[in-house]
Formats: structure tokens, sequence, C-alpha cells
């Protein structure tokens, strides 16, 4: 997996303060996407075992809240594969980070096993690990400038932990940010 960019204390995508981790890599290729650069899953460096080390640590202060991962595409079925592990080693390390994720896939597409452009052996684990996804690809005639957390009114902030216990999409709170 490449990285395009790595923030450290980034406000913008989640609540708190966050390490924010733009991985390279994605296939749907929206209009409009800010960060089209990442779309080519060889942009940006490796996210190496010492990149790796950095971002746990980043995660160890108590004025950080959590990670938040986005891109480019995290649930891309090649992104997957280095995105568990890492989930694995922060929950176990920082229990206290909360886990974001944005992914152009609905929650219904990465739920669907049947659904092989994006659901993988990785899927499942990853989602029990987070605590919210914004799902959704962005939408150019959906934009909206004045939504906290995503670029277009078709995208919404999940409470996975909720949603996961009842069976049905639960929105966070987040949502009326």
């Amino acid at each position: 997996m490449n990285v395009g960019q790595i923030y450290y204390t980034d406000i913008a995508n989640g609540i708190g303060c966050r390490t924010a981790v733009f991985v390279s890599g994605c296939t749907h290729h929206c209009k409009g996407c800010f960060n089209e650069e990442t779309w080519n899953f060889d942009y940006g460096h490796p996210f190496t075992k010492e990149l790796e080390d950095k971002v746990v640590e980043s995660l160890k202060p108590t004025h950080i809240d959590g990670l938040t991962l986005l891109g480019g595409e995290p649930m891309e079925p090649r992104n997957q594969k280095e995105i568990r592990p890492l989930l694995e080693r922060i929950k176990r390390e920082v229990p206290h980070a909360t886990i974001w994720i944005y992914s152009g896939y609905t929650y219904e597409e990465l739920t669907d096993a049947s659904n092989k452009r994006c659901h993988t052996e990785d899927t499942d684990a990853i989602l029990s690990m987070i605590d919210i996804l914004v799902d959704g690809e962005f939408m150019l005639d959906q934009k909206d400038i004045t939504l906290r957390f995503r670029g277009s009114s078709n995208q919404r902030i999940i409470d996975v932990p909720a949603t996961r216990a009842s069976g049905e999409i639960t929105l966070s709170g987040y949502a009326n940010y």
C-alpha cells in the first residue's frame, strides 16, 4: 500500500485532533474529486514499518483522539490487506484511539460478501474495529460545502458499532454537525 500524505494533527477529518492517513489507489474516480492524484495506487510512497510505527506512536498522546483513513480509497481490496493489521495493532497498543474510515463504497456494499469489488476476507474484521464510516462516493451534483465531515449530501456518517449491534444503519450524531 502507498500513502500520499499523513497529517499528524488533523482537525478536518473527524472529531478532535487526529492522525489522518491518505492512502493511494481508488477505482471510483468521482467527478470533482478533491484528491485525484491519489487514484493511482503508485502515488506517494510505500507504507513502511517505520511509517506504521510513527502513525501508531502519533496516536498515543492523550490530546490525539484517533486515526482517520481516507484517500484514495482505504477499502480497495488491495489496501485492506495492509489496513487490517494496522488497525489490529492500534486496537492493541492504543485502545483509546477512535478510528474513522472514509470510503466511496457504501456500508451495504462492504458487508455484501458476494460483492467481490470491495468485500474481502479482511472487510468484516476492519469494520469490526472502526467507530465511524463515512460512506458513499462523492457526487458533484450533491456537493454541499455546509456539511461537516463529508463533501456531498448522499454520503452518510455511520456509527459502525451501533449499526453492527442493531443490524440497521445507525447514523452518528456527528451527521448533524
